[in-house]
């Protein structure tokens, strides 16, 4: 058995260590690393993202204690935060973490800076977290794409980790530069896999970073096919401004023409060894050979350039039949003026009034095409969902199935656009 390890605190990155929903054996489990690429400030300079830990077999007591799980219990992300309640860590549920909600039908197709403040508040206010920061503790999917690196473990390695846990001082230790959300994820790492994870002198100058984190796992795990490692992306829900690509130290100067020009004036030769080095073999990309994360369904394969050729000439021509109808509502500039609500089941609606009129439109599975809203609005919101799903991300953003299943949803909404025009022109004859 590993023995446990020394406490340790976040950056302003996150690396987590995750476990798909949907485990396939009841004996086995799994941590996941998961490495969450920056956005804001952090993606604007640092560029180094966040680290947390998924657990499959491990739950939340409370947010700061730890249990095993339950049957049908999904398990949770643990992850270290940098002045949070006076905390070092804190364990939430899958769901929750990644998208403020606690049914996978309540996600929002599409998301904006006030649906999301109100779907964090409601969970948080649930679990009785009411720190002004709290809000990095759940609804992660609405602000970056993360990375999944899986690993397997054993029933007994979780439980020393959740004794160890419920035995210490949870108390805020964050340092920077030797303490901060990655190395937190190493050790926990290292606790089921020794030595699988460390730090790089050279190319982060000593410092722990999340994806440096996920490099050194991947691999350990070719040199230890038993740690059976899987690789995942769990896509930025559409609406918010993208997140950026997550980088090392080093890796940013060379990156970030903020960065190296000024360097190439004073030190041509340092920076040159430096991108030779990268170009050379410093180069990580986590999203090769990854599957994509459904919360619905687990994990399948991308969309192949195939298949997005054929959406998009597919949705190309159903948008100009409908244009051919009318003009289309512009969700993008409408969904700014509206305001977020939750039905009686707790899934997000907005709504809007304009000429005495209040209008309902839902966004989410569960109630798209429940409410009485112009169904040309509900048409657009999935045309304007789609369009992020096929646009040529790399890493890729979507798999087949979620695609079809919004395809579904835009061909329902667009025939009920369709019987609503007909109904319109009966009635005026």
């Amino acid at each position: 058995m590993p023995r446990p390890f020394k406490s340790v605190r976040c950056l302003g990155l996150m690396a987590a260590a995750l476990v798909p929903l949907f485990a396939s054996l009841p004996a086995m489990s799994q941590a996941t690393l998961l490495l969450e690429e920056p956005y804001s400030y952090d993606g604007d300079f640092a560029g180094t993202g966040h680290a947390a830990v998924y657990l499959s077999r491990v739950c939340a007591e409370s947010p700061t204690r730890l249990r095993r799980c339950r049957p049908g219990e999904k398990g949770v992300v643990i992850s270290r935060y940098h002045h949070v309640g006076g905390r070092d860590w804190f364990a939430v549920p899958l769901l929750p973490y990644l998208y403020a909600v606690e049914n996978p039908q309540d996600i929002p197709l599409y998301a904006d800076a006030k649906l999301v403040a109100l779907l964090r508040k409601q969970y948080l206010d649930r679990t009785g977290i009411t720190d002004k920061d709290a809000s990095q503790l759940a609804g992660s999917a609405y602000d970056r794409t993360s990375y999944g690196f899986r690993v397997e473990t054993t029933p007994q390695q979780d439980d020393a980790l959740i004794r160890w846990f419920n035995a210490q001082t949870n108390e805020d230790s964050y340092q920077l530069l030797k303490r901060n959300c990655a190395d937190f994820a190493k050790q926990i790492l290292n606790f089921y896999y020794p030595h699988a994870i460390h730090r790089s002198i050279v190319a982060d100058l000593g410092v722990m970073t999340p994806k440096q984190a996920a490099k050194t796992l991947a691999q350990a795990a070719k040199r230890h096919p038993e740690m059976q490692l899987t690789a995942f992306i769990i896509p930025q829900v559409p609406g918010l401004k993208r997140s950026k690509p997550v980088h090392g130290v080093l890796e940013s100067v060379v990156l970030a023409k903020k960065y190296v020009t000024p360097l190439l004036m004073f030190h041509p030769f340092v920076v040159g060894g430096v991108e030779a080095a990268y170009w050379a073999g410093w180069r990580f990309d986590p999203s090769k050979h990854a599957l994509i994360f459904d919360p619905v369904n687990g994990l399948e394969p991308p969309l192949t350039s195939a298949q997005r050729g054929w959406y998009e000439k597919s949705l190309k021509a159903i948008r100009k039949e409908s244009l051919e109808s009318g003009p289309l509502a512009d969700w993008r500039r409408f969904a700014p003026h509206t305001r977020p609500q939750l039905d009686a089941k707790g899934s997000p609606f907005l709504e809007v009034s304009a000429s005495g009129e209040t209008t309902r439109i839902g966004v989410s599975r569960t109630n798209t095409l429940r409410m009485l809203a112009r169904p040309e609005l509900v048409e657009d919101l999935l045309f304007a969902r789609i369009d992020e799903e096929l646009k040529p991300h790399h890493p890729a953003h979507a798999s087949e199935r979620q695609v079809d299943r919004d395809w579904k949803l835009l061909e329902q909404a667009a025939k009920a656009s369709e019987a609503s025009l007909d109904s319109g022109i009966s009635a005026s004859n």
